[in-house]
């Protein structure tokens, strides 16, 4: 632990699975208190446990991110417990799949209520925090390369994921005053359970792989990292960005195994 993040309270969302357990787990070798949330509290434990283990300071919260009392409860209960929140990182996500023609109302709002209500709720209650305590803080929100291409079959969560790249810039507008700085991480292909899911097929995930320069689905750790970056005070200049985690899958048109 090299504590970058030391004496600083994280609230996590998402935080028993995939990306969201793996920044709770970096933030806490970086010596930050960290609060995670999510609707599994099994897998929450799980991840607390681990990071009390390695001589962490973790706590689990049960929330359903897409219930807003529920969500800024949360946060405020931790910011009271802990005497201040100094991170926010809103990575909770839902989705459903399915052709847009054949989308129902109901299947659209499953992918905003979460991921981008959920931000806006988050991001909200954060702010009024930071601003209150005046010592400033750091928000990230988790987007997707989906965000910044449309994806077949993915109109909703495409949607959803794009409007946090630009709310984020419009939360970091208003917040740049106070010190508290919004930015947003863009991962591509990782594996996280529910990428692990679509590509159990070994033929899906090699002409994946293929569409990413770097050969290779992103672990969650290699997100998290981006992410400690920008929550950290080495980031202290850097507010209303995209940092894009992919591999270099969406700045290209084609790659070489194109011409294999």
């Amino acid at each position: 632990m090299t504590g970058r993040l030391k004496g600083k309270v994280a609230f996590i969302t998402g935080g028993g699975s995939g990306i969201g357990a793996a920044t709770a787990c970096r933030f806490a070798e970086e010596k930050a208190i960290v609060i995670i949330c999510g609707r599994r509290k099994e897998l929450l434990d799980q991840v607390v446990a681990a990071i009390c283990a390695k001589g962490g300071q973790a706590y689990a919260v049960q929330v359903d991110v897409s219930n807003e009392d529920q969500y800024v409860d949360a946060i405020n209960d931790a910011a009271r417990c802990h005497g201040r929140l100094d991170i926010l990182v809103n990575n909770a996500m839902a989705y459903s799949a399915g052709p847009i023609e054949a989308t129902s109302t109901a299947a659209w709002h499953v992918n905003f209520s979460t991921t981008l209500d959920g931000t806006f709720w988050g991001t909200r209650a954060a702010m009024q925090l930071m601003h209150q305590q005046g010592m400033g803080g750091s928000i990230v929100n988790v987007s997707s390369i989906c965000g910044l291409s449309g994806a077949a079959y993915m109109a909703g969560y495409s949607a959803a994921k794009a409007a946090i790249i630009n709310f984020s810039r419009a939360a970091a507008a208003e917040g740049g005053e106070h010190n508290i700085r919004c930015n947003v991480v863009i991962p591509g292909t990782v594996e996280t359970p529910p990428m692990l899911e679509m590509l159990k097929s070994e033929a899906l995930r090699s002409k994946t792989e293929k569409l990413i320069p770097m050969r290779r689905v992103g672990q969650p750790m290699e997100v998290a990292n981006a992410i400690l970056f920008l929550a950290s005070d080495e980031a202290s200049y850097v507010n209303g960005s995209t940092l894009t985690v992919d591999g270099g899958q969406s700045s290209t048109l084609l790659t070489s195994a194109a011409f294999d």
